[in-house]
């Protein structure tokens, strides 16, 4: 969802907010068997979850003409005598999913939940648990650490942030070194995604203490990056370019040198959604001194998000990964693609891995409930995790 505002929309947004704030969050009561969202700013408060998995949204604005609650479908609030508006959704798919509080048309966050980055802009989101999936959980088991890092680009010639995951025992084990995941985001994202939203340290913290992953480094940058003087690339080998200069020429020297890493491209893997996906293709399978395992999570490359003529032609893109498969399969321990099952970019996908291992190709697919979102992602690097480095 694309918002353009003009500066009278801008001001008038402005205000709607501060009136908001001014005015306190709803102080109505929880609707019966309700529970609060885990990412309301208070849990006292809604969006509530029903038991069906609707959603009650609520907010007091009692100047307001008409207050929606735009949640890829858009939803009309009633408004109460209080001047607290009202809706209930139809069920929402478990995950996270972006919205956005419109007042008079005009779409902003709504103070009662807490705030991402992912729509190319800071959005607001509900998290929806799904019944008996725990991954993504924090448990009682031993914790890795989050840093937040920033480096100097000598491609961008500027300092750029990234965080980094070290696996629990890390600053105990000081001899000890370990392999390294890079892992990208989508577009209209940045390096928090996968940092706050994919909940990467949590998931990989549970994988280990389980016994069914490998300690490791994970690696979270951010994947913006222009040449010099240029636009952002598209999804080919060239529009990739800035990327793989920028992961190959700075954030690996950087993370094997401030970190204890195993620096074969063995011990090496770069995975991604989406735009991630596409730069996880084309750097993993170009760079192969660098990546010994590439995986692509519900990538536009292969199609879905607009009509081509010629549609994805795999040995076009890299230069003999069909007609020289095993070469690729020499080199690669690891090559994954994951989609979401409601997501338009299925079919397309199913049909470039098919045709992948038609002509010897080994690939590991694997595809998980819903659409182009979170919780597809998060299922997909628990399930790449797993598999890598074993």
């Amino acid at each position: 969802m694309n918002y353009i505002l003009n500066k009278t929309d801008f001001r008038r947004a402005k205000l709607l907010v501060v009136f908001c704030l001014l005015a306190g969050l709803v102080s109505a009561q929880m609707p019966e068997n309700g529970i609060p969202a885990p990412t309301n700013n208070n849990a006292n408060q809604c969006p509530c979850i029903m038991p069906d998995n609707s959603v009650v949204f609520q907010v007091k604005a009692p100047n307001a003409q008409k207050v929606q609650i735009d949640l890829r479908k858009k939803y009309d609030m009633e408004k109460g005598a209080d001047g607290v508006w009202s809706v209930r959704t139809e069920p929402i798919e478990p995950g996270f999913h972006y919205y956005f509080l419109v007042i008079d048309d005009v779409p902003v966050a709504d103070p009662a939940s807490q705030s991402f980055y992912g729509t190319g802009k800071m959005t607001s989101a509900i998290d929806i648990p799904e019944k008996g999936v725990g991954f993504y959980e924090i448990k009682d088991v031993p914790h890795g650490a989050l840093s937040s890092k920033y480096y100097y680009s000598e491609y961008t010639k500027s300092w750029r942030h990234l965080f980094v995951y070290t696996p629990p025992g890390y600053d105990k084990n000081t001899r000890e070194k370990y392999p390294v995941v890079y892992i990208q985001h989508g577009g209209g994202e940045d390096e928090t995604g996968w940092a706050v939203q994919g909940k990467t340290d949590i998931i990989l913290d549970n994988l280990i203490a389980e016994g069914k992953a490998k300690p490791m480094i994970v690696v979270i940058s951010n994947g913006n990056v222009r040449a010099p003087g240029g636009a952002f690339g598209g999804y080919s080998s060239q529009g990739m370019a800035p990327f793989k200069e920028e992961m190959t020429k700075n954030i690996v020297p950087f993370i094997d040198v401030n970190y204890r890493t195993l620096t074969d491209a063995k011990n090496r893997a770069i995975c991604g959604l989406s735009m991630g996906g596409g730069q996880s293709f084309y750097v993993g399978l170009e760079s192969p001194e660098f990546f010994g395992s590439v995986g692509v999570f519900s990538s536009g490359l292969f199609g879905g998000i607009r009509t081509s003529g010629t549609g994805f032609d795999a040995e076009k893109e890299i230069p003999g990964l069909l007609s020289e498969s095993e070469k690729f399969n020499k080199n690669l321990d690891l090559f994954y693609i994951s989609c979401g099952e409601q997501d338009m970019r299925i079919e397309h996908t199913k049909k470039a891995v098919k045709t992948m291992r038609e002509n010897g190709l080994d690939v590991e697919f694997n595809s998980f409930p819903g659409d182009h979102e979170w919780q597809v992602w998060r299922k997909s690097l628990h399930d790449f995790a797993s598999r890598v480095f074993q």
